[in-house]
């Protein structure tokens, strides 16, 4: 979510209209001077960092109850407020935590205080990093919460699912099922989620993800019971009308939910990197595209919804429809009609130009301008990669031309803007637009894309180019977040360092992702990969001895070649993606491999590196479970699941609390981890203590001088170092305390 560190008042979507377009004209007007003020900017060192989320829940019942259950703790803004001061206190530089409010009032995201750095090392620090924040949520926990790290709460929407409870249809989300307070208190989310709702202008939003078929699953007996019904109609490429990209295809039951929590009360794993300057930048953006399928595939961690199991493994469509914020006329396939009457002129294309996605999708263009046919004269042939159906404000690219930028960023920007803003705080309307950027950021924060391309925050700021890598899911340990989050960054470097072409056409991506969503995906399915990643030509130089040409003569620019106009496409299983096919794809763990080697890595980050991608390659290739396989397993064994696709409240508060037990150590998970152990992790000893020098109470310092002498340990220590076998093997506590202390006053 966008930072909540603006204050203020939240202007409703009626008061909001008037001052859509021209917040627009404005965010636009604010990016262009930022970029002007910073595209030469470069030699940027490499910094990144992860986010997580966490789910605070509470336990109520005892383990052997029938009536058992697990609900959302809405307890984080407090829990916050303890983490953020207790923080502060804290005297560890490097090893500190971040944390920051999310989407739902049960919500907790927490980020390593400094970003990791250049250095191989840096990779060590990750795990441990993550290691760190989990420790300290469990030392502000009470005994009967617990913070397993799983995208969504398997009972979202069944009953009070939440403590303390709530009555629902309350004036911000209107939901049948989920309360208004377990939205974050902060007035952008509140005002977020009922803008969404009402810009839409046909009631609450409507996610629907299809169901799991058991052998007892009365939804597909006819007719289906409500809420878990088959969808009415089907659009045109076969998902639910209304759906986003992922969905599955009618008429399949689905399971419903009317509320955003339902989407953005998800959580995740997310990466981002600074680059080197903007070329790089954007480089990275349109390569980890195609990469973000590949990972949302093997981080599968979401087999439930609204206390069912599902058709699907992953997270990402139903946040899609969560924040849905298109008009009917939108959603509409080409060719329908636009109903008299459904014209808004206050709203972006007034709001019945058709948009193929929700604004929270899979990238729909690539953004990297090629310097080399720049320098020649020549059209940019990553546009010809571009093939989906893409929106943009005419009026906006004509603004962005005329300031002349490129073609390529000129299409990612009036996409973005293509959409309205949602959030407005009254103070800021008439705010300069000298030197800040909070209009572009407005439109740019609320545009969720697979990867978000980040310009600098601000003119003057020493923070650089950004890319953020978004579709993971949250694993159930730390090894396995630090290792996606590793092996991640470590692809952006081989794919600089080693000149590598991962892309395909922006369809295929599109496609990717929606096989990414399937059930057991990554076993079941085939995504579409480049063959070759290496220039041919770099290949037969390499082959006979010569230096591999370049497309250019500077080193730090990512080149972009004749290759890339001649692609060669198969579609390949995970393990071949990831392990190797054939004597023509090494596969990117090989690749990752290599890299490594090739800047002469110290052994214990080897070693590491290695678990990490053993674990990867072990589950692309089916031989280790993802969560979302683990967590059916789990559900569909259990004494009480009836084969029916329902988790009752038993079974969810199990779940829940194995996979908290894994992820803090307790309990084995060779299923998912192999031969890795999980340390366990305790809430003792989660905060650093400060080196004292100020002075300690004659009486205190008499007690702790007498309680460390009377030890066994201290007497042998000492007799062993002065070598006076006189003393006796433990001092008598009782002559101890009867001597004079030379510390009172």
């Amino acid at each position: 979510m966008a930072p909540l560190h603006l204050v203020g008042e939240p202007m409703s979507w009626a008061e909001s209209k008037p001052h859509l377009r021209e917040i627009r004209r404005r965010g636009v007007a604010q990016f262009i001077a930022l970029y002007r003020s910073v595209e030469h900017a470069v030699g940027r060192e490499l910094l990144w960092g992860d986010e997580i989320e966490y789910h605070l829940m509470r336990l109520d019942g005892e383990p052997a109850d029938a009536a058992r259950t697990v609900k959302l703790s809405l307890r984080a803004p407090e829990l916050l407020d303890k983490l953020v001061e207790s923080e502060g206190t804290d005297p560890s530089r490097y090893d500190g935590c971040a944390w920051h409010a999310e989407y739902g009032r049960w919500m907790v995201e927490a980020t390593p205080r400094e970003p990791f750095g250049s250095y191989a090392t840096e990779m060590l620090r990750v795990e441990r990093s993550m290691r760190l924040r989990r420790q300290r949520l469990l030392s502000m926990l009470e005994p009967n919460e617990i913070i397993p790290t799983v995208p969504t709460f398997p009972l979202m929407g069944v009953g009070d699912f939440a403590h303390p409870p709530a009555p629902t249809m309350g004036p911000v989300a209107r939901s049948e099922s989920v309360p208004d307070d377990v939205i974050n208190p902060h007035p952008r989310m509140r005002t977020l989620t009922a803008n969404i709702r009402e810009r839409r202008g046909d009631g609450t939003v409507e996610v629907r993800v299809p169901l799991f078929r058991d052998i007892c699953t009365p939804e597909f007996k006819s007719p289906p019971p409500p809420p878990y019904e088959a969808p009415p109609t089907a659009r045109a490429d076969g998902a639910p009308d209304g759906a986003a990209d992922g969905a599955a295809a009618a008429p399949q039951p689905t399971v419903r939910g009317d509320a955003m929590a339902y989407g953005m009360g998800s959580c995740c794993l997310q990466v981002t990197f600074q680059a080197r300057d903007v070329h790089e930048s954007r480089f990275l953006t349109d390569q980890l595209a195609v990469l973000a399928p590949i990972f949302l595939a093997l981080t599968a961690a979401t087999p439930t919804f609204r206390g069912r199991l599902v058709d699907t493994d992953v997270r990402w469509a139903a946040i899609s429809q969560a924040v849905d914020d298109r008009t009917p006329a939108e959603r509409h396939a080409d060719g329908t009609p636009v109903p008299p009457g459904a014209e808004q002129p206050e709203l972006a294309g007034a709001g019945v130009r058709r948009f193929a996605k929700s604004r929270y999708a899979s990238i729909s263009h690539f953004i990297y301008d090629c310097p080399v046919a720049r320098l020649r004269g020549e059209r940019n042939p990553i546009l010809a990669l571009n093939d989906l159906e893409c929106e943009v404000d005419e009026e906006i690219a004509a603004q962005l031309r005329a300031a002349g930028l490129d073609e390529a960023l000129t299409q990612h920007i009036a996409y973005n803007f293509s959409r309205d803003p949602l959030v407005l705080f009254r103070e800021r309307i008439a705010a300069s637009d000298a030197e800040q950027t909070e209009h572009f950021e407005s439109l740019q924060s609320t545009n969720w894309n697979s990867v978000r391309w980040k310009p600098p925050p601000a003119m003057g700021s020493p923070i650089g180019w950004r890319t953020e890598f978004r579709p993971m899911e949250v694993q159930l340990t730390d090894f396995e977040n630090a290792a996606f989050t590793n092996v991640v960054m470590l692809l952006t470097r081989a794919i600089l360092s080693f000149d590598l072409d991962l892309l395909v056409p922006v369809s295929r991506v599109d496609e990717n992702m929606r096989r990414a969503h399937a059930r057991d995906a990554v076993s079941t399915q085939k995504f579409y990969f480049r063959k070759h990643l290496v220039n041919p030509a770099a290949l037969r130089a390499a082959a006979d001895g010569e230096r591999a040409p370049r497309d250019e003569d500077s080193p730090a620019t990512p080149g972009c070649t004749q290759f890339q106009r001649s692609l060669d496409v198969e579609e390949m299983s995970l393990a071949e993606v990831l392990n190797g096919k054939g004597d023509y794809f090494p596969g990117l763990l090989p690749i990752v491999g290599a890299y490594i080697d090739s800047i002469s890595a110290s052994a214990s980050v080897r070693a590491e590196v290695h678990r990490y991608m053993k674990l990867i390659g072990m589950r692309a290739s089916g031989l280790l479970q993802t969560s979302a396989q683990w967590q059916r397993h789990f559900i569909t064994s259990h004494a009480d699941y009836l084969s029916d696709s329902v988790v009752s409240p038993a079974i969810a508060r199990d779940l829940m609390v194995a996979a908290h037990e894994v992820g803090v150590g307790k309990r084995p998970c060779k299923e998912v981890l192999g031969t890795n152990k999980i340390e366990p992790i305790l809430p003792v000893d989660a905060w650093d203590v400060k080196l004292e020098s100020s002075r300690v109470d004659g009486t205190t310092r008499c007690q702790l001088l007498r309680q460390y002498m009377a030890r066994p340990a201290f007497m042998t220590r000492l007799k062993a170092e002065t070598h006076d076998q006189s003393l006796p093997d433990v001092v008598d506590d009782r002559k101890v305390t009867r001597q004079p202390c030379l510390f009172t006053g």
